[in-house]
């Protein structure tokens, strides 16, 4: 027994193992810019609140404490309605200023990908890059950026809304109806972007040539206004 009792006592480890340390936890300045790094990632800067947001959030509040059960008691019916009016008045030239609430440019200027293409770049630059493979005598990928610039040069002048995953003769169809008298040239454009990215026939120069002048006069043109018989009307650029 005496022996057994002497090998009896303190756990050793096992060859080999090693026992993790506990985490070192961080002061207070580490804490406070580990927070600010996180903080600063573009998910959370594109939650901050815009100016309408702000507006809205404040009449809300005196709305609130107007007409809930903290409300002046020497306030009347009709002053209580003037302010709302004024209130009401207020939100309606903060939308017609900045616009609806999250829609500021910052998401805007995102928006969103090209004919299943990543494509955030800005239709001058899409043009100029389409530009230079054609120079190079890259005429599939001049074809394919070159419609991209005509998609995202009506998407900035606010005249054709694409949804995400929009198709090619999606935005053809909704481009011809802003811009109707083009509709020939709209649909050839789709078709060529067709031929080259998904069917993988080689372009040549006509074809690029084709598409370029779809994106010329679509760019010079103005877009129609179709009314609620369904008559166009030329609109200003």
């Amino acid at each position: 027994m005496d022996g057994a009792r002497c090998r009896i006592g303190r756990p050793r480890a096992a060859a080999g193992v090693i026992f993790a340390e506990p985490p070192l936890t961080p002061d207070g300045d580490e804490a406070r810019e580990q927070a600010e790094r996180v903080l600063s990632r573009p998910e959370f800067a594109a939650a901050e609140p815009t100016p309408l947001d702000r507006i809205a959030q404040a009449i809300g509040d005196a709305l609130e404490a107007l007409f809930g059960a903290q409300a002046p008691a020497g306030l009347g019916p009709a002053i209580l309605v003037g302010i709302a009016v004024v209130a009401i008045g207020l939100i309606a030239a903060a939308f017609a200023i900045w616009g609806r609430p999250r829609m500021s440019a910052r998401s805007r200027a995102a928006g969103p990908g090209l004919f299943d293409g990543d494509e955030a770049r800005s239709a001058a630059s899409l043009r100029a890059e389409a530009e230079a493979s054609a120079a190079s005598g890259d005429y599939d990928t001049a074809v394919i950026l070159r419609l991209r610039a005509l998609a995202r040069g009506t998407l900035e002048r606010g005249v054709v809304d694409l949804a995400p995953g929009a198709t090619v003769h999606a935005f053809a169809r909704a481009a011809t109806r802003a811009f109707p008298t083009l509709a020939a040239d709209l649909d050839a454009a789709a078709d060529a972007f067709d031929d080259v990215r998904y069917l993988r026939r080689p372009a040549t120069a006509a074809l690029y040539e084709r598409v370029a002048r779809a994106d010329r006069e679509v760019g010079s043109a103005r877009p129609a206004l179709v009314s609620v018989t369904g008559a166009a009307s030329e609109a200003p650029r």
